[in-house]
């Protein structure tokens, strides 16, 4: 179950990622948001780590 948690942390949390420089009127597609979406999904990935160590699976 572990591997469903951090696809799914990684995902969101790249994607939130991602999104963040378009709130201050950057294009979708620069470096910061490639930047900004790879720290999302290392961040997604370990609050997946902790949520799956929590639920006890």
């Amino acid at each position: 179950m572990l591997a469903a948690w951090i696809f799914l942390g990684m995902l969101v949390g790249g994607a939130v990622g991602s999104y963040v420089p378009e709130l201050w009127g950057d294009a979708g597609f620069s470096l910061a948001s490639v930047l900004l979406g790879a720290v999302g999904a290392l961040i997604g990935i370990g609050l997946a780590v902790k949520v799956d160590e929590r639920m006890g699976m």
